[in-house]
């Protein structure tokens, strides 16, 4: 071989080296593509600081809210494909939404490359502090023995995971609750606890407060186990059986990302969730954080997006 190819040939070699190992090389941009101030923002922020003190490197979280979580999923899966732009996103937009839209303008499972499951976040099944049921069984016989639609719940939204929650107990209780949509999470929590409207599935974090002050009653949890949080509140599925939903977060590389780029962020990740002070930060605001590897987040996914599709199906919810 020519001496000068030679020398060429093990140029490109060091230099694919010396990038590689690079990494990362410019600020990493951890997209949020829901709005300010919500659990997967919060969550995201806090692991982005203890990523980069991780993988010293500046880290950043940036939000891209619209459409239901699109528009940021949608950005990050044409984004580089060189592990600088990153997707932090929950279920709801990740697993749902691609049964909600005919095009919600990304594949959640062809375009992205999943790294970690941070956690999950539960779902409670709240009613206001003057509702005549102060308990899992008793709601339940209560709303068991009415009229359909005699009593309604109020939802963050059509085909939001609260929405979506309330539908999976009218269909696996035989009941007939009344879904109001409202546009977002603040405005349902006014009327509920106002007493405007007296049922709703909301998020953990978003309630534990009016729980804890006694202006919401907490009859069950989505989870298939109790929060560590809400001890004395049951599971709702340890009165129906195979009832379960919870709002996981996690982190995904747009597909292409190179593997050594991808082997670093998920090894980096790893130890990033075992930091005790970021557990402690996210259990206080009633994150669960999982303990499963990328195989078994990506598995979950699918199944999630399986179980999802069924259920807004059946729903009949649609946002095209």
């Amino acid at each position: 071989m020519n001496r000068y190819l030679q020398l060429g040939l093990l140029t490109c070699f060091y230099l694919f080296c010396s990038l590689a190992t690079a990494y990362p090389n410019k600020p990493i941009t951890i997209i949020v593509p829901q709005a300010p101030g919500g659990t997967n923002d919060i969550v995201g922020r806090v692991v982005a600081q203890r990523l980069g003190e991780q993988i010293k490197a500046s880290v950043v979280v940036e939000n891209k809210p619209g459409a239901g979580g699109n528009i940021g999923t949608q950005f990050v899966a044409n984004a580089p494909k060189d592990g600088h732009t990153l997707l932090m996103t929950i279920s709801s937009a990740q697993a749902i939404n691609p049964a909600l839209y005919k095009n919600p303008g990304f594949d959640p499972v062809n375009d992205f490359i999943p790294l970690a499951m941070v956690g999950s976040v539960p779902n409670v099944l709240v009613v206001n502090a003057n509702f005549p049921a102060k308990n899992l069984d008793d709601f339940l016989k209560l709303v068991k023995s009415k009229p359909p639609e005699t009593y309604q719940f109020a939802s963050a939204g059509n085909g939001t995971l609260n929405h979506l929650l309330g539908e999976m107990l009218n269909q696996s209780y035989g009941i007939s609750l009344q879904h109001i949509p409202y546009k977002g999470v603040a405005p349902a929590l006014n009327d509920l606890l106002g007493g405007q409207i007296q049922i709703a599935f909301a998020s953990l974090p978003s309630v534990l407060q009016y729980i804890n002050t006694q202006k919401l009653v907490a009859l069950g949890v989505s989870s298939s186990k109790r929060s560590p949080l809400l001890p004395d509140v049951p599971s709702i599925s340890e009165k129906i059986p195979g009832f379960s939903g919870t709002l996981w977060i996690g982190l995904f590389a747009p597909k292409g990302t190179p593997k050594t780029v991808v082997d670093k962020l998920q090894k980096e990740m790893q130890l990033t969730l075992t930091n005790p002070e970021l557990k402690e930060k996210l259990q206080a605001t009633g994150v669960e954080l999982a303990n499963i590897t990328p195989t078994e987040f990506a598995k979950q996914l699918q199944e999630d997006i399986a179980r999802w599709a069924k259920i807004v199906k059946a729903s009949g919810a649609s946002l095209d």
